[in-house]
């Protein structure tokens, strides 16, 4: 199931700011290091919370069944897990996802960890939550090309989930109940680490070099996008801010809006975990971090950023990830006689 995917915005700048000026030294120099104060610290970034929300335990019981269960897919091939993988920090590292007939999506697939914090889903923005995000992947047929009927009546005729249904919403079955079900399980999937204990207070839990790249990524300005406990993913902003993008061929959130302004858009990624998400970028372009960062200093900074600068900030980048999330693949409840077979056509 993925959730298309848009450029990683290390860096970028809210459009009524000016970008500061290009560091005029050659690539190789050195950069004096800013200093790194506590109190811009605290006012850019907060600790991960335990969960984004406060879901029942039968609501993340079911939905963590239905995120691994393929039967979801037309084909009974594809889950939730096939394309945001979570013993790979929530993603397939791939350029694109194959989907249904090994169909190819067209943005980079994007972890689901600590999407919860996102002020909305998928890179362009088209989902308000993460319970419509969750509809999108199942009905689309370039990924797992279902349908609400087929849905329904896969769960319906297991009659483990009609009583998983019954337990965790008193309610029968339907194909909205299993989005809600699927976002509050992906609620919990957060991943507190050495940033989250630096925050709250632990100056030990940050090396010398990973500070300066803290301080360096609050100067340069990297948190007016990246910032709150995701290190981002609460707002949309231009790709290509002070010099184009490459490519112009993915319009970003206008094509969900048509609003001129909104033309190459996307909603800022999280930082959260960002060496371990590979390839970056809304096309998966690059696969290097440290080119990444280069790259969103000259489009998003309009700064040729020199090599000591490009250090700092991406050993401050690997400080952002957390311990791995421990989620076994449940065993899910048995198909019967009624439910629907896989379909490849």
């Amino acid at each position: 199931m993925h959730a298309l995917s848009a450029a990683l915005a290390i860096g970028c700048r809210r459009e009524e700011r000016a970008a500061p000026k290009p560091v005029a030294a050659a690539p190789s120099a050195s950069v004096a290091a800013p200093a790194l104060v506590r109190a811009d610290v605290e006012t850019f970034f907060k600790p991960l919370p335990a969960s984004f929300g406060e879901p029942s335990a039968a609501k993340v019981k079911l939905g963590r069944a239905l995120y691994f269960d393929e039967r979801l897919s037309k084909n009974h091939d594809l889950s939730c897990n096939s394309c945001h993988d979570l013993a790979r920090f929530g993603v397939d590292g791939a350029r694109f996802s194959s989907g249904h007939r090994g169909q190819l999506g067209s943005r980079n697939s994007p972890t689901v960890l600590n999407a919860g914090d996102h002020v909305a889903q998928f890179w362009d923005g088209r989902a308000s939550d993460l319970e419509e995000q969750a509809k999108g992947p199942i009905l689309n047929p370039v990924e797992m090309a279902a349908s609400e009927p087929r849905v329904e009546a896969t769960l319906r005729s297991i009659p483990e989930y009609v009583l998983m249904f019954k337990e965790a919403f008193d309610a029968p079955i339907t194909f909205t109940r299993a989005a809600a079900a699927i976002a509050a399980f992906e609620r919990t999937l957060v991943t507190p680490g050495r940033f989250d204990n630096y925050l709250r207070g632990d100056e030990t839990a940050l090396n010398d070099l990973e500070k300066q790249g803290l301080a360096r990524f609050i100067k340069l300005g990297c948190v007016t996008c990246h910032n709150g406990p995701a290190v981002g993913g609460g707002t949309f902003q231009k790709l290509g801010l002070q010099k184009p993008w490459p490519s112009d061929k993915d319009l970003g959130r206008f094509v969900v809006t048509k609003d001129p302004d909104d033309r190459m858009k996307f909603r800022v990624p999280s930082l959260r975990n960002v060496d371990q998400t590979a390839p970056y970028f809304h096309d998966g372009s690059e696969s290097r971090l440290d080119e990444a960062v280069r790259k969103m200093g000259y489009h998003q900074l309009g700064l040729e950023l020199q090599a000591d600068e490009v250090s700092a900030l991406v050993a401050f980048l690997h400080a952002l990830t957390g311990a791995p999330v421990k989620v076994d693949a449940p065993t899910l409840p048995k198909s019967t006689a009624g439910t629907p077979k896989p379909d490849p056509t």
